[in-house]
């Protein structure tokens, strides 16, 4: 395709301006060997023999000076603050037309100018001798004459004279040195000054005329590479401006999904191809995402931004799964109760929503040793606010602590015999506030608890998302628009968290009303544009059918709550004790139900030894003892001597030792509950 009329790629993008853009170029001749790779500010360019190159825009970024005595070349940025002065040609002009016209500035803008004459020229009266230096002033132009140079002759002993010339004059005229200077800027705005040679002023440095040529920064495009990449002009490359050829050439650049999302509007819809389809780490779990394959076409809808919330199913048997959804989603959720193992979660609870109610699930006895209120299965707690509480000290000599605690209330729960009286429940309510307990719960404490809920109500799924999160919900009328409903099927999902994701609505083309969101931040691929019809009639689209569930795998949770946790304060930690100074103090006395293991152990303390013999011993954690031997039993032994201590110098002779083993673990049990 490319001809003979090769030129070196400087040469020809210096003879563009910004109004001639786009133009496509094609590599015909290197240095390389049929190929040239630059590196370029961290960015490597390669050119092969036959490539297409277009051109969309040049940014003028410096000036290549060469000393045409030498052919030495260095390169000067465009804002350099030197002055340059044109070099006088040495050519001959044979008319003033001539001389004028070559200029390389207009005449107005650069008068005043000098030139000489090498012959005698006459002008009516007035003669002008060889080797006379004029100065033109101005151009007289009158209508119905030919026009004429006004000059500034400088005669003898300080005499001058202005003569008018005809631009017709013939004669031997030579330009003069100008005192006219220039920056590089203008120089390299005019076409006829970069065709001059110049020299600087005011230096000493480069006293020989130099050949100024621009270089530009060269913003260009090529086929199936990505972007727009940039690149000098000072390449030394021959290319072939083949645009006419190639204009119907389509030069394919691929584009992310973020960069997608940066199109106009008016690019969409349109059909796009995919050039790189997700890798195998994709965070998503869902069906389209297997069809997003290499060459395979789609629609592009539209793009946006789409406000999701991110659901997870609670832990069990199966496999913990992940949801992205959309906030139209059209089912209904009611709350279910909140889970806390802490006392700080419950304060982080309580910051959200004031007058949080939760109940104790697991007895908290650990903290009695320090003092602390102890908390026992069915205890129920109003969370106040939050304020310091110094712990109790083991010493007088020991510092007293400060540290933040939980205000509580400790609910009591009323007697049965108060609710069968309906005449006095105001009386009941009046007693029941008295009867608060107060309580301080540090913040460092570990607890179980599980909130107190008496709201019933079905909420939207963009009206849970305004609530404090995480949030424990249960969907109670399925999405009706769904075919399949993949979230009413779990017995209870959690609220991780809401976010607002840019996304792109997509399709497939056989199935152009069933669209999907991408969103763009999570999904690796790469697209290109083409000129492929949409699927439907024009101007007729489909109405779509958007997906507003999305599955989602674990990595993608575990990002989600990395990017969200990343200025949240860690929990508080208990204080430091000293533990060799410190006694625990006083247990508080608390009125609190007996568990079973305290009833057992009291009536192993009152039991006395000569009763023994009426209690069962029945321990699952470990098998029975055998049967004791023949000669005597467990039940004569103890009749015989039931007083008797086992540890004693009792007589043992008569009882073999297997029998004495069996009765030290008897009575280890026995004491054991």
């Amino acid at each position: 395709m490319a001809g003979t009329n090769a030129l070196p790629l400087q040469q020809l993008i210096a003879s563009f301006d910004s109004s001639c853009l786009p133009k496509i170029l094609q590599v015909s001749s290197g240095v390389y060997f049929q190929g040239s790779i630059y590196e370029i500010s961290g960015s490597e360019v390669s050119f092969s023999t036959g490539d297409l190159i277009k051109v969309i825009n040049i940014e003028l970024i410096s000036v290549c000076c060469e000393d045409i005595s030498n052919n030495d070349k260095f390169e000067l940025p465009i804002n350099h603050a030197g002055l340059f002065r044109i070099v006088p040609e040495k050519m001959a002009y044979s008319t003033i037309e001539e001389m004028v016209s070559l200029r390389p500035v207009s005449l107005d803008s650069c008068l005043p100018f000098t030139f000489s004459t090498h012959s005698k020229m006459t002008f009516g009266n007035f003669t002008l001798g060889c080797g006379k230096a004029l100065t033109v002033l101005s151009i007289e132009r009158h209508e119905g004459e030919e026009d004429q140079i006004r000059c500034h002759v400088q005669g003898q002993q300080e005499a001058s004279a202005e003569v008018c010339i005809p631009l017709s004059s013939r004669g031997e005229f030579y330009e003069c040195e100008s005192e006219e200077v220039f920056t590089l800027r203008e120089i390299m705005s005019s076409p006829s000054l970069r065709s001059r040679k110049f020299h600087f002023i005011n230096t000493t440095k480069y006293e020989h005329p130099l050949v100024l040529s621009p270089i530009y920064q060269v913003h260009a495009v090529m086929n199936l590479r990505k972007n727009v990449f940039k690149f000098p002009s000072s390449l030394e490359v021959d290319v072939v401006d083949v645009t006419e050829e190639c204009k119907d050439v389509n030069f394919v650049m691929p584009l992310s999904l973020t960069e997608v999302i940066s199109q106009p509007d008016e690019s969409f819809p349109a059909v796009v191809e995919i050039m790189e389809g997700p890798d195998t780490s994709s965070p998503f779990n869902c069906s389209w995402l297997t069809e997003l394959t290499k060459n395979e076409q789609m629609v592009f809808h539209k793009k946006g931004t789409s406000a999701m919330i991110l659901l997870s199913s609670l832990k069990s048997r199966k496999a913990q799964q992940y949801f992205l959804v959309s906030q139209h989603y059209g089912g209904r959720f009611r709350k279910r109760p909140r889970v806390f193992n802490s006392v700080y979660e419950l304060y982080v609870a309580s910051i959200e929503a004031s007058g949080l109610k939760v109940s104790v699930t697991k007895n908290c006895e650990e903290a009695e040793e320090e003092g602390l209120p102890v908390l026992s299965v069915g205890d129920q707690l109003e969370v106040v606010r939050c304020e310091r509480m110094e712990l109790p000290c083991g010493s007088s000599n020991e510092p007293k602590q400060s540290v933040e605690a939980l205000f509580c209330y400790r609910l009591q729960e009323p007697d049965d015999e108060d609710d069968d009286d309906d005449d006095d429940d105001d009386d009941n309510v009046v007693k029941q506030e008295d009867e608060r307990e107060e309580i301080l719960l540090p913040l460092y404490m570990q607890g179980h608890f599980v909130e107190i809920l008496t709201d019933n109500k079905k909420y939207r799924l963009k009206d849970l998302g305004k609530n404090s999160l995480p949030l424990d919900v249960k969907v109670v009328s399925r999405d009706t628009e769904l075919e399949s409903d993949p979230l009413a099927g779990f017995a209870c999902l959690r609220i991780e968290g809401a976010m607002l994701e840019p996304i792109i609505q997509a399709s497939f083309l056989h199935t152009p009303n069933h669209c999907f969101e991408i969103p763009t931040q999570w999904l690796s691929m790469s697209v290109f544009f083409t000129k492929d019809p949409l699927p439907w009639p024009s101007g007729q689209p489909p109405k779509c059918h958007v997906d507003k569930v999305t599955e989602v795998k674990d990595t993608f949770f575990y990002e989600f709550r990395k990017q969200g946790s990343s200025d949240e304060a860690p929990p508080p930690r208990p204080p430091k004790r000293n533990v060799l100074s410190s006694k625990p103090p006083k247990k508080p006395k608390h009125k609190k139900k007996s568990s079973k293991a305290d009833k057992l152990q009291h009536l192993s303390d009152s039991v006395p030894t000569n009763k023994l013999h009426n209690l069962t011993i029945n321990s699952k954690k470990r098998p029975p003892a055998p049967p004791p031997p023949v000669s005597m039993t467990f039940h004569t032994w103890l009749l015989h001597d039931a007083s008797a201590d086992v540890d004693s110098d009792h007589d043992y002779e008569t009882v073999d030792d297997t029998l004495v083993t069996m009765i030290k673990k008897a009575q280890e049990d026995i004491m054991f509950y």
